[in-house]
């Protein structure tokens, strides 16, 4: 896997999940506790033995930069190749500030035409899941293709990736034509948004968009180019899902409560890292009382927990009970407090005696730093 570079491209919409990224990206949405969404995408690229990996940002990279660092806790803090953050270059003499993704790798394509590497894996940071990527591009060089993309085989699950790419597929696995999950059909092969290519067709890909005009977004791109290319698919067969709307924030997290889920997620295919933090265990006092949850460090909880994730460094008060709900990080939930199907972002606090209830299609989400 040397001889492949990692490229993440942010431009995922993020208008269904634009309560939680007022001031970050989806990247750096926190999941699970103690991770960030991005730590999936980053893990599996790292597991697969690639390192040299690049982030395309729209913007938003201050929350970005605070949990990537130099990228030690993923082994990317390296003299050769790492981990770069890309942002998009702002030219104030146009007065269009963003055209699509195609304008920021235009922008850097010295960094992809000077690295060492022939081949890329480009994704989105948005999937949930652990891929095996050094199976996934075995499979691409055997299969002599132009391009692979990654996909799933969803049944009776139509609404969980509603509108997203659905690949027509031959006997042998070959992409015949790409549409949309209508939300109609039982079965369909869900794209995962993940390519292998060989670096001088993407580099190709992107001049001729540049050139001719006709796309501003570099899946329009690709997509353009498949009826000319030879282009298979690589069937996944683990857990996945999608952080592209609330809902599917919120059930994702409630999903991970599943021990077999959690397990194949974290750990079957390969370690998912984090940005540690050097906290103290959690404070469980006498009154608490936990029921299939998860709890990250440096918290003290005193009240009830049921069917919830709690991020580090939360403080839930006596008689405090929270249902089927999601606390992020430094949150405070005073006394008597009663959460169902809610969603706090950082650094919310919660006053005494109050009562919060949302829907599992339809969680109340609460603002970063406010305080109720």
């Amino acid at each position: 896997m040397k001889d492949i570079m990692g490229i993440i491209n942010l431009s995922e919409s993020e208008e269904a999940v634009k309560e939680l990224t007022y001031n970050r990206p989806i990247a750096t949405i926190p999941i699970a506790g103690r991770y960030r969404v991005i730590d999936f995408t980053l893990s599996n690229m790292v597991n697969g033995g690639i390192h040299n990996v690049s982030i395309f940002t729209r913007g938003k990279s201050r929350s970005l930069m605070d949990h990537l660092g130099t990228g030690k806790d993923w082994d990317l803090d390296r003299t050769i190749d790492g981990l770069f953050v890309l942002n998009p270059v702002i030219n104030f003499h146009d007065i269009t500030f963003y055209r699509g993704d195609i304008e920021n790798f235009k922008n850097h394509i010295d960094y992809i035409e000077y690295s060492k590497q022939n081949y890329v894996l480009l994704t989105r940071s948005y999937m949930i899941c652990n891929v095996n990527y050094s199976e996934a591009f075995k499979y691409h060089k055997k299969s002599e293709a132009d391009i692979t993309i990654i996909y799933k085989e969803m049944k009776n699950n139509c609404t969980k990736f509603l509108n997203f790419d659905t690949l027509n597929l031959d006997e042998r696995g070959k992409v015949l034509s790409i549409g949309r999950n209508t939300g109609k059909s039982k079965s369909y092969n869900m794209s995962m948004e993940m390519y292998i290519m060989k670096k001088q067709l993407f580099l190709s890909i992107i001049q001729d968009s540049i050139s001719t005009g006709d796309s501003e977004y570099l899946k329009q791109s690709i997509f353009k180019s498949i009826k000319n290319l030879n282009v298979n698919a690589y069937p996944f067969n683990g857990y996945v899902s999608c952080i592209n709307s609330i809902e599917n924030y919120y059930k994702t997290n409630m999903e991970l409560l599943d021990i077999d889920i959690s397990d194949e997620l974290f750990h079957k295919r390969g370690v998912i890292y984090t940005k540690t933090k050097n906290e103290p265990p959690t404070k469980y006092a006498d009154s608490s009382n936990i029921i299939n949850s998860i709890v990250a460090n440096g918290c003290i909880i005193e009240g009830n927990v049921e069917n919830s994730i709690i991020g580090r460094g939360v403080k839930i008060g006596k008689g405090a009970v929270i249902k089927d709900s999601i606390i992020m990080r430094k949150s405070t939930v005073e006394k008597c407090v009663y959460l169902n199907n809610v969603i706090l972002d950082k650094y919310v606090y919660i006053t005494k005696g109050k009562v919060l209830s949302g829907d599992k299609k339809n969680p109340f989400v609460i603002k970063k730093n406010m305080t109720l």
